[in-house]
């Protein structure tokens, strides 16, 4: 048996991220006009998820603070900190099975949705509010959007969904403008390096531009053997010409078969990292994702042909919406490999 829905995990809870303190101050001024449907969108990587969280256990602390913040010390902080709130729910694509097996899906399923619902329409534990936060917003499939519409017109009173969403244009018209849009705060780039030190990166400023200026993408960036993979990838992409297709995709084929998909995508991300840092140079720009290897690319942008290039690059944003799907990874790595290097002619 498969559950239908997923709790919020268990501790530690996420502290609000630095550069997220003005914006929950303002939302949560608001207390007495909180939206039942909030959309927080944004890129990967910039703390949507953490600040959701800690703006639903705002509403559910049962002795805020005059500003609206949680007091951090009512049951219900305690509850929320746990991850064992009865009245907080997190909806996301994973199954938990029995033997507590956590199974990533590719889809928030209408399943989930559905339970969704019939929470919401349970009164609430704890006699103060209900919160649920569905994250990401646009891996509902259709139906499970659809399903969700008649509570996003009609909600129970005192319940709230907060949606976090990555790529908002992804969900449908219906759902987004039944939602009050609020886009999540950025770092900077002192505050994200800053931060990044803190956890004990000495190469933030590196890992920042490899992330595309998104700390916590950073932080999964740093570990050793990634980035020497990164090496390898990125040296080879130096030598389009000298470059074997073949030998740099069957690297993919050295991780364990459930992993090999991740490997591509990673791959696919460096190389759109790449021919965007290779169309920037070429327009007298310099590298964003890429500094380390900024004279290599500067070789290189005075080869390329650029209308080819930028065909590719599209090319690969293509190619990764669909790494998801059924696919032999080494065969799709060979293939967009071979046609990098049909851009230096």
């Amino acid at each position: 048996m498969i559950e239908e829905h997923t709790d919020v995990t268990a501790p530690p809870w996420p502290a609000l991220l630095p550069w997220q303190q003005d914006a929950a101050a303002t939302l949560l001024a608001g207390r007495a006009t909180w939206p039942h449907a909030l959309l927080l969108d944004g890129p990967r990587g910039i703390g949507k998820r953490t600040l959701a969280m800690n703006l639903a256990q705002a509403l559910l602390c049962e002795t805020p603070t005059a500003t609206g913040f949680a007091c951090g010390t009512c049951p219900g902080c305690g509850y929320a900190r746990a991850g064992q709130h009865p009245d907080l729910r997190l909806v996301e694509p994973i199954t938990v099975e029995d033997d507590g097996t956590i199974k990533q899906l590719d889809a928030i399923p209408v399943d989930h949705t559905r339970a969704l619902i019939r929470w919401t329409q349970v009164t609430s534990h704890r006699g103060r509010a209900k919160v649920a936060i569905v994250v990401p917003a646009e891996a509902m499939n259709a139906a499970a959007a659809n399903a969700l519409l008649k509570t996003l017109e009609e909600p129970p009173p005192e319940t709230y969904l907060l949606l976090v969403a990555h790529q908002p244009a992804r969900l449908p018209a219906t759902i987004r403008s039944r939602c009050r849009h609020v886009p999540a705060p950025r770092a900077t780039t002192v505050q994200a390096q800053a931060w990044l030190q803190a956890q004990g990166l000495a190469n933030a400023a590196s890992l920042l531009g490899q992330a595309g200026g998104a700390p916590l993408v950073a932080v999964t960036l740093a570990d050793p053997a990634l980035q020497q993979e990164r090496r390898v990838w990125l040296d080879a992409l130096c030598a389009p010409r000298s470059m074997s297709p073949v030998a740099l995709a069957a690297r993919i084929d050295g991780a364990p078969r459930e992993e090999r998909k991740a490997r591509l995508a990673l791959g696919i991300d460096w190389l759109i990292a790449w021919t965007a840092d290779l169309g920037r140079v070429s327009s007298g720009g310099s590298a964003a994702f890429n500094p380390d290897f900024a004279a290599p690319l500067a070789e290189l942008a005075r080869v390329v042909a650029r209308r080819a290039l930028f065909r590719y690059h599209r090319s690969l944003l293509r190619q990764r919406m669909l790494v998801a799907h059924p696919l032999q990874p080494r065969l799709v790595a060979e293939m967009v490999l071979l046609d990098y290097r049909s851009v230096f002619p």
